[in-house]
């Protein structure tokens, strides 16, 4: 470990020691407020709040769509197929599109969402819980009511829910029509016709769910604990999304069989929840200075050149370039040492 990576450690651990209060804080300087101005954090956690619910809001409004259609030829979807192709794909088209724009929003976000008390259930529910047959400790904490009657036990984050209703990536969430959407003889990625209750089920309870987190966060109060827990803990996990990475679409190409991450990319997301953090650190930054300037300032920039090293790597994959499996452990063990170096 270098001299630099020695100073990040140490300043994280002795930060983190000091916002749980197990430890006293030099005193304030006379420019120095003796607590932290953690507006800032709410602030931001709102706006993104706000942006999300208007994003899901659309959303449903074209899972709506795409619902009524399948209404007016009683569910039949291969009637559909025949009779109202083109206005189901828009329908569709539209829903991945503001379902796209919704997960990045709350990507943003996730870093504070996950790591506060208060607000930690909205991540696992949206974003973060696995199914309940799958894995029962970390399962969502709800079953979801469709519009048909039928109830779906546990199954997993909302954001994978319907993204793999929407994209086809979990058969039971589908139709059995072949819908070859461009007509090229070829059933692709994304070619498919969702259950359109699934659909709606799920996207409606996500509005409802992102309706709900805009209402906790506006009622929450930020500690510095709850910041210091959020880089503590989220910065350390890079090699978690490299793995879910390394396993999505982007990697293994047709041959993956994750549900979840094959839209998206993982880079885009890990970048995304960085900058989130690096608002997070900007509201606690003068009080690492009362320890150290130079420390804070060290932080800083461990942050800066740790997004800038996942923004080089996604650039890399969206100018063409498809990563091995292999590479993308190389780069996964190469980032967790980075956000190690920084929190300790």
């Amino acid at each position: 470990m270098n001299h630099v990576s020695r100073l990040l450690v140490a300043s994280f651990l002795a930060l983190a020691i000091v916002a749980c209060g197990q430890a006293t804080m030099p005193a304030a300087t006379s420019d120095t407020a003796e607590t932290s101005d953690l507006s800032g954090i709410k602030t931001y956690l709102i706006e993104q709040c706000r942006a999300l619910t208007e994003a899901a809001t659309e959303l449903q409004v074209a899972s709506d769509r795409y619902y009524a259609i399948a209404s007016e030829v009683g569910f039949d979807y291969a009637v559909l197929w025949s009779t109202r192709k083109d206005a189901a794909i828009a329908a569709l088209d539209d829903a991945r599109a503001t379902w796209m724009k919704a997960s990045a929003l709350y990507e943003k976000m996730e870093g504070i969402v996950a790591r506060t008390s208060s607000l930690s259930q909205f991540d696992v529910d949206l974003d973060a819980g696995a199914a309940g047959v799958d894995d029962p400790e970390n399962a969502v904490s709800f079953d979801l009511k469709l519009p048909d009657g039928r109830v779906l036990p546990k199954p997993g984050n909302l954001f994978g829910v319907t993204e793999s209703a929407l994209w086809g990536t979990e058969p039971a969430y589908g139709t059995d029509v072949a819908a070859d959407w461009n007509g090229d003889g070829m059933i692709a990625f994304g070619e498919t016709l969702p259950d359109a209750s699934v659909l709606k089920g799920s996207v409606d309870m996500l509005a409802q769910m992102a309706n709900d987190l805009q209402a906790a966060a506006q009622a929450w109060t930020p500690t510095e604990s709850d910041a210091f827990t959020a880089l503590v803990v989220m910065v350390p996990t890079m090699s978690e999304y490299f793995a879910s990475w390394r396993d999505s679409r982007f990697v293994l190409g047709d041959a993956s069989t994750q549900r979840d991450f094959n839209v998206i990319s993982r880079l885009a997301d890990i970048r995304d929840i960085l900058g989130g953090l690096e608002v997070v650190y900007a509201q606690v930054r003068l009080r690492v200075e009362t320890v150290d300037a130079d420390q804070a300032n060290q932080i800083v920039e461990g942050l800066r050149d740790l997004r800038a090293f996942f923004a080089d790597i996604y650039a890399q994959e969206q100018g063409g370039k498809r990563f091995t499996p292999e590479e993308a452990d190389l780069l996964g063990a190469e980032a967790q040492n980075r956000a190690t170096a920084i929190t300790g």
